[in-house]
């Protein structure tokens, strides 16, 4: 039997009951990954993680919030005790918005960066507890062509701007060992999250998109979830071992 990319690897996805994030656990649990499934809405991951467990794929759900740091030690610990070990983190959970800053309050901005920074904040700080003692391991955060050309919502676009920041610090951090933190950025994607951006359904609508039309070119055609799922991918198997610290875009060529 052909071995798989993540044999025996045990793997945390954060909002991982649709979109990017389940078709990220779908591939890794195909690679023989044992994936920890963590999203915040009981009944979808509990439909995500079922679907995958019916193709035979093996999964764990856990309902957590990244805003809480005793739920982001509770997905880690349930790693721990349902598996065994914990050799990969991708932070993927977000929000999406459109607010401009002049509509942006301090509530808000505290939502979307208790979600965007602080959470992958926590998962890299309590991931690393684990693999800095077996000098081993792998982050993967989840950012956004927004964290260098921000046309969609100001909190939005600067926490994708500081999870860059983040994930280059934390890798200067690490380069003495051979724990791996890095990100991918996806541009247009096909998720509900991207479809409700294109009809101006997520919070402040369209206006941020129209101004952006003067700045932002997207000659199409969009990604695919898979397409971010087979740049984690990468990442998180040897075939990445020696990347550290970099920002890959996966956008079509849509933002050079």
């Amino acid at each position: 039997m052909e071995a798989k990319m993540l044999d025996g690897k045990v793997a945390i996805i954060s909002g991982a009951s649709y979109g990017m994030g389940l078709t990220m656990a779908e591939l890794f649990a195909k690679e023989g990954a044992k994936v920890v499934m963590t999203a915040r809405g009981p009944e979808k991951l509990d439909a995500a993680v079922n679907s995958l467990r019916e193709q035979g794929l093996e999964v764990t759900g856990v309902v957590a919030d990244n805003k809480n740091l005793d739920d982001v030690k509770k997905v880690i610990q349930t790693a721990l005790d349902v598996y065994g070990d914990l050799g990969i983190v991708i932070n993927n959970a977000a929000i999406g918005e459109q607010k401009m800053i002049d509509e942006t309050d301090d509530e808000w901005l505290e939502h979307v960066y208790q979600t965007n920074v602080f959470g992958p904040f926590r998962f890299i700080r309590e991931a690393l507890k684990v693999f800095m003692p077996k000098n081993e391991g792998c982050i993967i955060n989840i950012s956004s062509v927004n964290g260098e050309r921000p046309f969609c919502g100001a909190s939005y676009t600067s926490s994708k701007g500081a999870i860059n920041t983040l994930t280059k610090n934390v890798a200067m951090r690490l380069i003495d060992t051979n724990i791996r933190i890095n990100a991918v950025a996806p541009g247009a994607t096909v998720t509900p999250a991207h479809l409700a951006n294109k009809a101006g359904e997520q919070p402040g609508g369209a206006k941020m998109l129209e101004y952006s039309k003067h700045f932002v070119y997207f000659p199409g055609p969009e990604c695919d979830p898979i397409d971010q799922a087979n740049a984690c991918l990468f990442l998180a198997s040897d075939m990445g071992k020696h990347v550290k610290g970099q920002v890959i875009q996966v956008c079509n060529g849509a933002f050079l």
